[in-house]
């Protein structure tokens, strides 16, 4: 059995990229045993992987805000300890960046990451001890396939990528047909506009479909009830957490997102989505659609997606009827 250690801590979006990773490896290497290092507030995402046994957890973001505390040290102390408890046969670095290289040298084995000029911290190369030359200006999910590829020495499989979560379709429910509204995001500027969420929500009520709105904060609650208010059959989801919410989008028939971590779930869900960017560039790190259903990105920065692109966009897929790549 190869044991291997996969670092990929942050953030949402693109701890969700690297779980074709994990595929990958499996697809190549049957009998790896696979732990997975990541920021504590995104463990459930490794955990919904069937292949992945161990998730280590650390605070980073935490840990910064209270470097001189005694707590902090002995918690880093207790992460050093449980990686460096069995040796790997490949430690892979997913994140490319110094911290993501510091945490790599915790455990026990061959390091493996990107030279100094693939990531954008070259002096985390000098603490690997097996570097790869891969792209810059390609989306970060290919980047991190080629990496794990060469460093175990198979060859990329082609097609688009199996994110190795449950199937969509089959999770879907006899009941009334509902999309999922994610309206929420980190900052205001890559927000869609309320006024284009109830328009498309009142569309598609009118074709019998509802909207599920869910939530995380009372300011993105609040938004959502005044979505709601507007638009027949919506319903303001309860508050849910990450896995809760993942076992519910799949009983959706499509997404539509804005820059938002849970965009990329839907897509790693299998769920048909639509993502739309404002203040962002998608080309590198937006939606990227997987085997088994369709992703498209809309928008750009300091672009604003119309309702009627996304109506196009949804109905250009025959959702229901997607084949694997």
């Amino acid at each position: 059995m190869k044991r291997i250690l996969l670092v990929k801590t942050t953030s949402m979006g693109d701890v969700i990229h690297a779980l074709p990773v994990v595929q990958d490896v499996v697809r190549h290497v049957p009998d790896a045993h696979i732990d997975w290092v990541v920021e504590q507030s995104f463990a459930d995402i490794p955990r919904l992987h069937p292949h992945v046994q161990q998730v280590f957890t650390v605070a980073v973001r935490r840990w910064r805000k209270h470097w001189w505390r005694c707590e902090t040290w002995r918690a880093i102390t207790a992460v050093r300890q449980q990686l460096a408890q069995q040796p790997y046969d490949v430690i892979l670095d997913l994140q490319g960046l110094i911290k993501s290289a510091v945490m790599a040298r915790w455990a026990q084995g061959p390091r493996h990451g990107y030279d100094a000029n693939s990531i954008r911290e070259p002096f985390a190369s000098r603490l690997y001890d097996h570097r790869y030359a891969i792209l810059y200006r390609q989306h970060a999910v290919l980047r991190m396939r080629q990496l794990a590829a060469q460093a175990l020495g198979y060859t990329l499989p082609k097609g688009l990528p199996d994110y190795g979560l449950i199937q969509a379709a089959s999770a879907r429910t006899a009941g009334q047909p509902a999309f999922i509204a994610l309206h929420a995001t980190s900052r205001a500027s890559k927000c869609w506009p309320e006024t284009h969420w109830v328009a498309l929500g009142q569309y598609y009520a009118a074709q019998g479909v509802a909207m599920w709105l869910p939530w995380a904060s009372n300011d993105e609650q609040a938004r959502a009830e005044r979505i709601a208010a507007q638009v027949p059959q919506a319903v303001v989801l309860p508050p849910n957490n990450l896995t809760a919410l993942a076992q519910l989008m799949p009983q959706a028939q499509f997404a539509v997102g804005v820059d938002t971590g849970l965009s990329h779930l839907a897509a790693a869900l299998n769920l048909p989505v639509v993502a739309l960017y404002t203040d962002t560039e998608p080309a590198l790190t937006g939606v990227a659609p997987g085997a088994w259903a369709p992703a498209s990105n809309l928008g750009g920065k300091g672009l604003c997606p119309s309702v009627e692109a996304v109506i196009a966009q949804i109905a250009q897929w025959s959702l229901g009827t997607h084949t694997p790549s």
